[in-house]
């Protein structure tokens, strides 16, 4: 049942103009900034042949594209998961669902994987980028995986939160302005910590991105990863729970 109700979720994104509009903008705009990025590449090589220790292809273009689509991905998925279980609710449709011979775990698991479906082809055209430059040049793969990795463990986190939120906004545009913040305020968590020149370990623990930004750089840490893990175990958790209330109320 799981199965289904990804499959129907996934191909019900495709429906809509959105899903195709928002793959042809991010890829526009992530492909403008990739190609920049070759163009400063191809200008600093020979000044770069001339240093020793000096950085490659891959670290001058790959962390700074999956890093600019972390951004881009964080304004955009709140758009992507507003309509979940919030659209459900508002068509009348959740009762219908509720009802159904299957458990609140199968519906949210099943929503899930929908929209990580999409996710993951954002994901997969996005690596198709650098991946070109092997026609003409070398990479660090392991770099590269590691850039994969934290897009994608950043993304699940995205995806968790902003299914949540519809769970319970009352309207679409509620759960996308309360993803959107919630996201942005984990982002910048520790901006502050800086500013004023001294450390807090909890900010640090919960700012996503400096999580990510270690995976970036290769360094892939239990720490890191188990973040993540139980960032998405949490927000799953909380999704199942809000939808038991619907269905005790119903």
């Amino acid at each position: 049942m799981i199965l289904k109700i990804a499959s129907r979720e996934f191909r019900s994104l495709f429906l809509s103009p959105m899903a195709w509009t928002i793959l042809a903008i991010l890829q526009f705009i992530l492909a403008f900034l990739f190609l920049t990025q070759v163009e400063a590449f191809a200008e600093l090589q020979p000044k770069l042949a001339t240093i020793e220790g000096a950085p490659g292809l891959t670290d001058i273009i790959v962390p700074p594209l999956f890093g600019n689509a972390g951004i881009i991905l964080l304004l955009v998925t709140p758009l992507l998961t507003m309509r979940l279980i919030c659209e459900e609710r508002r068509n009348k449709t959740l009762a219908l669902l509720l009802s159904a011979p299957v458990s609140n775990i199968d519906i949210i698991l099943g929503k899930y994987l929908g929209i990580l479906g999409l996710m993951l082809l954002i994901i997969a055209l996005i690596t198709l980028m650098p991946l070109s430059l092997l026609f003409g040049a070398e990479l660090d793969f392991g770099k590269l995986f590691a850039n994969i990795l934290g897009l994608l463990l950043l993304v699940t986190a995205f995806a968790a939160t902003g299914l949540f939120m519809s769970c319970i906004a009352s309207h679409p545009t509620v759960a996308a302005m309360s993803t959107f913040g919630m996201l942005l305020l984990l982002w910048i968590l520790d901006w502050s910590v800086g500013m004023n020149d001294h450390r807090s370990e909890l900010f640090e623990y919960l700012s996503m991105l400096r999580h990510f930004q270690n995976i970036q750089s290769g360094l892939i840490s239990s720490v890191d990863v188990s973040y993540f893990l139980l960032f998405i175990t949490i927000f799953i958790a909380l999704s199942i729970h809000s939808l038991d209330n619907d269905r005790l109320q119903k």
